[in-house]
């Protein structure tokens, strides 16, 4: 089977929640050799700009992405954040790699909206990088960084970035590790399955902003895109990857119907 797993930034925050996760993930790896990792690190990055004084803007759930901060997210995503999970996966026993979108055009990106800067946005995936380090026995990190063939390289949307790598891979599950419970109603109830059609609704009626937002809109995509299945889960539950990859129903699981 064949899993991608994205990594909310929050979950990568501290020391002890960075090796819980990597020592999940080099156990899933044992079983499920034919897994990526994408991960994210938005908290990590406002933190970072914060202390330089430079304020987060954000529009649709995105960031604004000037000149300063993209180097912001070349200094966080792909370094701290990336080399701090790829040592703890190592230590864990995983022979994790970090990579980018930009590495041999994995994520080929092109700019999304002027107004958002220097965000980008997935328009296509090599696999064969992924494919090449899969065979080889490593596991692929990737961070949300991509880049055109222009030399140009963007920010790009963590989940979107996880979808486009997904579908380009062909994974049968998509997980989407997060900081939340799964997708609320407006009750605040968690739905435990849900369409596209629901999933709309959910924004058109504004239940669904800012970050939610996005996720359900790459959600949405991934099955458009043929991903087998998409699931959005907290990542501090307990034992929560093998818990999703042996089919328990925590979270919402997307579906297209």
């Amino acid at each position: 089977m064949r899993v991608l797993i994205k990594l909310g930034g929050t979950l990568l925050d501290d020391d002890a929640t960075r090796r819980s996760m990597a020592a999940q993930l080099a156990a899933a790896l044992t079983a499920n050799p034919q897994t990526v990792v994408v991960h994210g690190g938005g908290k990590q990055m406002t933190r970072f700009l914060a202390e330089r004084n430079v304020e987060s803007k954000f529009v649709d759930g995105l960031r604004v992405t000037t000149p300063e901060v993209l180097d912001a997210v070349l200094k966080v995503f792909a370094g701290t954040v990336n080399h701090q999970l790829v040592a703890a996966l190592v230590a864990a026993g995983a022979p994790a790699v970090g990579l980018t979108g930009i590495d041999a055009c994995l994520a080929e990106a092109e700019q999304l909206r002027p107004e958002l800067g220097f965000v980008g946005k997935p328009v296509r995936c090599n696999p064969k990088l992924l494919e090449t380090l899969i065979g080889g026995g490593f596991l692929p990190v990737v961070a949300c960084v991509g880049g055109d063939r222009q030399g140009r390289i963007y920010n790009v949307n963590a989940d979107q970035m996880a979808v486009s790598c997904a579908a380009g891979f062909r994974a049968d599950r998509l997980l989407f590790l997060t900081d939340v419970d799964g997708v609320k109603d407006s009750s605040g109830q968690v739905i435990p399955t849900l369409s596209l059609e629901q999933s709309r609704l959910l924004i058109t009626d504004g239940v669904a902003t800012g970050g939610m937002q996005a996720k359900l809109n790459a959600a949405g995509e991934a099955l458009l895109g043929g991903v087998g299945e998409v699931v959005i889960a907290p990542g501090s539950a307990p034992k929560i990857v093998e818990r999703l990859l042996s089919g328990e129903a925590i979270g919402t699981r997307f579906v297209r119907v």
